[in-house]
């Protein structure tokens, strides 16, 4: 069964806009856009999504957030909410024309709401996905999402933005071409099955809701020969259902067809680095995951650089024979009375008020306050430095700014010395023996293990 329908494309568009500002867009090049749906604070991009534990950015109160950040997305997993039958998110009472997503975690009408099967990144599970179904990782253990089942959800939840189910390897080892094959074919008939019922149930007469949600086709981190088909299909059957693209590694970039290269693309590549973030943006990423901004406020480190490089003279390589840090780990004794700010360039709230020793106080103490400050800082920093981003494309200076920025800066964060402030049942896999947790396992920082198996593929590949 096809989708062609005028209405249901012009529907779409109408809900969400994307504008291309500069540069162009079958290229493999940094571009500015905008991203506009219907009742939503508008997206600049390039930019970043950040990511929630149950709806929620975590250390973060609504209050805060809202006066002392400026988020303007949110990312969430469906297997956060849907740990028993019956869930209570999807019991809250709500008109045709509201969300019972974003009334169960109060979030305001400005956020735009991103909604995927599984969090980001995913824990790996021990089950296989099925022709049916994903697996997924509830609070309470491993069990399969049947598609019809997320596309209730979706229904039912009503976010701004879904992205697609894709059958995707989330362990260490590289699929086999079996298995690269049936990644393919699954995420091909679950994007198929999903986009044509959601299509027509919206444009039913006897449809109970009035809100639209905008729909990102997954597309499997692998090589363009191996998903010719589905590519071929998302640009001409599925186009009109579609009005934006999940990618899952920055060299899948590589692999679009022109047909697609006007819709917004939010990357899950896990960049470990500020300098990886800057790798994905050059080759085009619209919108990316940041794992690493929450696992180092957990793991008491405070991010310090801003692009392309610190104005000062005096922080100058040329003076001295060390790169600048790109963070601070807090719970080093050095910090016990240094009253700097985090970040000599940062105007949060945690700079203008406190100080590094203040902070490094709060962390020996086990103070939860300290991770909020942490969370604050963090996220200031890499909004500011996406910000910057925008600004050198808009200049037409980003590439000689990347090499100012890798010049400038090491190459990774500081290794994590401190205790993070919690532990999730799902950070664990079941067949772990160990008790202690290190926060960057799963957190797509350096030492990921599915992440790096991603950047090893992604640098053996070329991208043409």
């Amino acid at each position: 069964m096809g989708l062609e329908n005028p209405s249901a494309s012009s529907l779409t568009t109408e809900m969400c806009q994307f504008t291309i500002l500069k540069g162009a867009a079958p290229v493999l090049a940094p571009r500015l856009g905008r991203l506009v749906l219907a009742g939503r604070k508008p997206i600049s991009t390039p930019h970043f999504v950040p990511l929630t534990s149950r709806g929620t950015v975590a250390h973060l109160s609504h209050d805060v957030m809202r006066d002392q950040t400026s988020i303007a997305s949110l990312y969430c997993g469906l297997e956060d909410f849907i740990e028993k039958d019956g869930p209570a998110v999807y019991k809250v009472p709500c008109t045709a024309q509201e969300s019972p997503l974003r009334k169960f975690i109060c979030m305001p009408d400005e956020i735009t709401l991103v909604l995927g099967p599984r969090r980001a990144p995913p824990v790996p599970c021990p089950v296989p996905s099925t022709n049916n179904s994903v697996s997924i990782l509830t609070s309470v253990g491993f069990r399969q999402l049947p598609a019809s089942e997320w596309v209730d959800a979706v229904q039912k939840l009503r976010p701004d933005i879904v992205v697609g189910m894709a059958d995707l390897a989330t362990g260490t080892a590289a699929p086999g071409v079996k298995r690269r094959g049936k990644m393919v074919d699954r995420t091909h008939a679950y994007t198929r099955d999903a986009t044509e019922r959601l299509q027509r149930e919206s444009s039913s007469p006897t449809a109970t809701t009035t809100t639209t949600t905008t729909y990102f086709a997954p597309v499997l981190p692998l090589e363009n020969t191996e998903q010719t088909i589905y590519l071929a299909d998302l640009e001409s059957e599925l186009r009109p259902a579609i009005a934006g693209l999940a990618l899952y590694e920055s060299a899948s970039l590589g692999v679009l067809p022109p047909a697609l290269g006007d819709l917004p693309r939010l990357v899950f590549s896990e960049p470990a680095t500020p300098h990886e973030v800057l790798r994905d943006i050059s080759l085009g990423a619209d919108l990316l995951t940041l794992p690493f901004v929450g696992a180092l406020s957990d793991a008491g480190i405070a991010l310090d650089f801003v692009f392309p490089s610190p104005s000062s003279s005096s922080a100058s390589p040329s003076t001295s024979s060390t790169s600048l840090p790109l963070a601070r780990d807090l719970w080093s004794d050095t910090y016990t009375t240094d009253v700097s700010p985090l970040s000599e360039s940062c105007n949060c709230y945690t700079c203008r008020n406190h100080h590094r020793a203040y902070l490094h106080h709060l962390l020996a103490a086990k103070e939860m306050l300290a991770w909020t400050l942490l969370q604050i800082h963090n996220h200031a920093v890499v909004d500011a430095f996406f910000a910057a981003v925008r600004a050198s494309i808009e200049r037409e200076t980003f590439e000689s700014d990347i090499h100012s920025f890798a010049r400038m800066y090491e190459p990774d964060f500081p290794d994590k010395t401190g205790q993070g402030p919690r532990y999730f049942s799902f950070h664990s896999s079941s067949s772990s023996s160990s008790s202690s947790f290190d926060i960057s396992d799963y957190a797509g920082t350096k030492s990921s293990p599915q992440a790096q198996t991603r950047r090893n593929a992604t640098q053996k590949r070329t991208v043409v």
